[in-house]
């Protein structure tokens, strides 16, 4: 039985309900079939928090692959898929008004780490109904960058980053969670490829 490990972020700025964590929970509804358990946690939009949880959950629960999700406010209808975090450049201060010292993640890391899922063979295999899916190689150095570097550095690779739009009237939870759980299926098809 394979744990699987996924985030998504609390309220910040004018987003009182954020999307991502929505999304989150909506997918633990659902569930992953039976040989995934699959553990949510909501991250705080603060980057030193945020980093202590990540490594908790790589240091304790080793899963197989961690899924952090983000809000992406300018993607009204869009979902996209991330390969890779950045280590430098994060001035732009949290919700408790702190940037990370040096402008890094991890003092002397790698300038950025790919995930070990192949996110263009991921978006060429899959369809999300009444959403564009796109690629992207710049999570946009915020909590969301600086989250999935900090668990690409732990994980040796084995995360992934999805960014969500805001909820809206056609943008629901439930239709979230729904791509979600298509989306991370195919992730986790493509962790057992890797394996055998």
């Amino acid at each position: 039985n394979h744990l699987s490990f996924f985030s998504g972020f609390g309220p910040f700025r004018q987003y009182l309900v954020n999307s991502s964590w929505e999304a989150v929970k909506e997918l633990s509804k659902r569930g992953l079939g039976e040989n995934i358990n699959l553990q949510i946690m909501q991250l705080p939009v603060v980057y030193q928090k945020a980093k202590e949880q990540v490594c908790k959950i790589w240091t304790t629960l080793q899963p197989l692959l961690t899924v952090h999700v983000g809000l992406a406010s300018s993607a009204t209808a869009l979902i996209i898929l991330e390969q890779c975090g950045k280590n430098k450049g994060y001035q732009e201060t949290d919700a408790c008004g702190f940037h990370p010292e040096g402008a890094c993640c991890v003092l002397d890391g790698p300038e950025k780490i790919e995930s070990t899922i192949n996110m263009k063979t991921l978006w060429k295999n899959i369809s999300v109904e009444g959403i564009d899916v796109i690629l992207s190689r710049d999570a946009g150095r915020y909590i969301c960058d600086y989250t999935y570097y900090t668990s690409l550095y732990y994980g040796n690779g084995r995360a992934a980053f999805i960014h969500v739009p805001p909820l809206s009237e056609s943008i629901t939870a439930e239709f979230l969670g729904k791509a979600l759980q298509t989306i991370i299926l195919a992730m986790l098809e493509q962790c057992g490829e890797q394996r055998e």
